[in-house]
């Protein structure tokens, strides 16, 4: 019974990292308040570690969906489109070298120091304002419409911006999509470039804590395993529903709508925990 207990707390931590993850409103501004609300009968370094891993299934999400277009043997394509393909990749590395490289120096000390409510909530009303005002725009200045147009230095550029999600409420999505629609892409891009972004990324980011986490505390136990199988499923799951409507909604509508709703979350946390103590 206990075992089930800490699945359904598993399964719940997904599903909002799966929409999360992919929609502009942080990840860790959610899961902040969840993990106050839902405390998982584990050790601390087990959610430290859990938090990041199920990451996997939602990357999973972005692989499966787009496996195709981000695959350069596919044997459908022809050589020109198979050189794209690799200059699509070689792009992503070049965006994600930035944050790589400052999140595997200081990701633990920005832990440390800035993960807690007052930072979140700033960050979540920061960054919301950001998003209304970008909107407010003449769509006029964006003007790549497909990925295969960003260059290096644009892709180099929107990484810089990614550097910014090491802070806790910034949401890496967040932060690479503003980046991106500011350096002349259209929203529908931009998500796009955000998606691709996030494979290596994240994939560097929870390997990185699966090794910290088996150094100090060793291999998980069965138990441990199991609860993070079934957060990682459901991240994947959720994942592809969260993708699926971000893409379609941004074809219609403008981010503003995600920019308020920031805003009022980080209203949201700031109550909350002033109330809750």
């Amino acid at each position: 019974m206990k075992l089930l207990i800490e699945l359904i707390k598993a399964a719940l931590f997904g599903i909002i990292e799966g929409v999360t993850e992919w929609l502009p409103i942080s990840s860790t501004g959610h899961l902040i308040i969840l993990e106050r609300l839902v405390q998982m009968d584990v050790s601390d370094a087990f959610v430290e570690m859990f938090r990041v891993v199920i990451q996997l299934g939602a990357i999973l999400a972005v692989v499966v969906m787009y496996f195709t277009r981000l695959n350069p043997f596919a044997k459908s394509k022809s050589p020109a489109e198979k050189s794209a393909t690799w200059q699509l990749w070689f792009k992503v590395i070049v965006a994600v070298i930035p944050s790589a490289v400052v999140g595997m120096l200081f990701d633990d000390w920005f832990d440390e120091h800035f993960y807690n409510y007052i930072t979140v909530a700033i960050t979540l009303i920061i960054y919301g304002v950001a998003f209304i005002l970008i909107e407010r725009r003449s769509p006029k200045s964006q003007v790549k419409s497909d990925v295969s147009s960003i260059t290096y230095l644009t892709a180099f550029a929107i990484g810089l911006f990614q550097i910014l999600a090491i802070i806790p409420g910034t949401s890496r999505s967040g932060s690479t999509i503003l980046g991106a629609m500011l350096l002349g892409l259209t929203r529908t891009a931009a998500a796009e470039f955000s998606f691709f972004m996030a494979i290596p990324t994240m994939v560097g980011a929870s390997g990185l804590k699966a090794v910290k986490f088996i150094l100090d505390s060793g291999i998980p136990t069965y138990d441990e395993l199991l609860i993070l199988l079934v957060g990682s499923v459901v991240a994947f799951v959720v994942s592809i529903i969260a993708i699926r409507f971000l893409l379609d909604f941004v074809r219609k509508h403008t981010f503003t709508s995600f920019g308020v709703y920031r805003i009022i979350l980080g209203a949201v946390v700031i109550t909350y925990f002033l109330i809750a103590g």
